[in-house]
């Protein structure tokens, strides 16, 4: 499964997801590595025409991923990013979440299939539930939405099916990412969206400790997690490094408009309330060698940039 080294070779990869923020980047992030890229998406999928040239488009739906192996000669490694239910209500929509832990099973048989050395699954931080210092590999779970009991459920499952069909298998946990084309609906791009419009936006009051890591520096963890991660393992994939929410909605704000108001304390806490969101990276880092190279000022910069060229100002 490991070169002597203890290096993967990755030739050729499949990214299901591909059309969000994280996948976006990850496919561009291969394609400059010269890796052949299979981008699995939605057939119909309106964001499909927004993928980078090179990569080569598989029309899947994620209900049907075990025909992956009829649709593609073969890969080195398989990146499941592809996940149905994951904003609003549909979190808690327990059946849905339930068909999502199957499709992550059919994924690894497909991955086993194709001849990939390594499937890295799209774990969440949701699968911890709510903590109050920094996540660890080691940190126990208790996910309070079915989204993130079904994440769980998914990567400890998966790790199993993996095992069994002997292929190495790496469960990254992702933070909060930020960046082009991600979950409109996110904070950071909500907030973004009213301050481009030359409107206030509502907000709580900030006091929330947050870890934030652009889309950019999310792909190469997850691209370095599939070259040297160690089988088995869970990684948190964040920047290692918080300050509270406030701090990052001011950046935020500046890099649109300086003499902008914020409407900070408008909006209560909600009564399930994050207050501590926190990646401990050694893991990745010891593992890996990531290391986040874009802060947060140059990350909403390039966010507000991308956001302008697509008509949101």
């Amino acid at each position: 499964m490991e070169g002597t080294d203890g290096m993967r070779t990755i030739n050729t990869a499949i990214v299901t997801g591909p059309t969000g923020g994280i996948g976006h980047a990850l496919c561009s992030r291969l394609l400059r590595e010269g890796i052949t890229v299979y981008a699995v998406v939605h057939p119909g999928s309106p964001r499909a025409a927004t993928l980078p040239d090179g990569l080569l488009r598989i029309d899947c739906d994620l209900s049907e991923m075990s025909r992956l192996p009829q649709l593609v000669p073969g890969a080195d490694a398989l990146f499941h990013l592809a996940w149905a239910k994951t904003v609003g209500a549909g979190r808690n929509d327990m059946y849905a979440q339930t068909d999502n832990i199957r499709y992550t099973l059919d994924v690894c048989r497909a991955a086993a299939a194709l001849g990939c050395k390594v499937f890295v699954g799209a774990g969440s931080q949701a699968e911890y539930g709510r903590t109050d210092g920094a996540l660890t590999p080691e940190t126990p779970c208790f996910p309070e939405s079915g989204y993130g009991m079904a994440k769980l459920c998914a990567g400890q499952m998966s790790r199993i099916e993996c095992e069994k069909l002997g292929i190495a298998h790496v469960w990254p946990r992702i933070l909060s990412v930020y960046g082009p084309f991600c979950e409109e609906r996110s904070m950071l791009l909500s907030t973004a969206r009213l301050l481009l419009a030359g409107k206030k936006p509502s907000l709580t009051a900030g006091e929330q400790l947050w870890d934030y890591l652009y889309v950019d520096d999310a792909a190469e963890a997850l691209y370095r997690v599939a070259l040297y991660g160690h089988s088995g393992r869970v990684y948190p994939i964040g920047s290692g490094k918080v300050c509270p929410l406030r701090a990052y909605v001011e950046i935020l704000r500046d890099a649109v408009d300086p003499a902008l108001p914020l409407g900070f304390g408008e909006v209560p806490y909600g009564a399930g309330q994050l207050m501590h969101l926190e990646a401990d990276t050694h893991a990745l880092e010891k593992d890996t060698g990531f290391q986040p190279k874009i802060d947060f000022a140059e990350g909403v910069r390039r966010m507000v940039e991308w956001m302008r060229g697509n008509g949101d100002a």
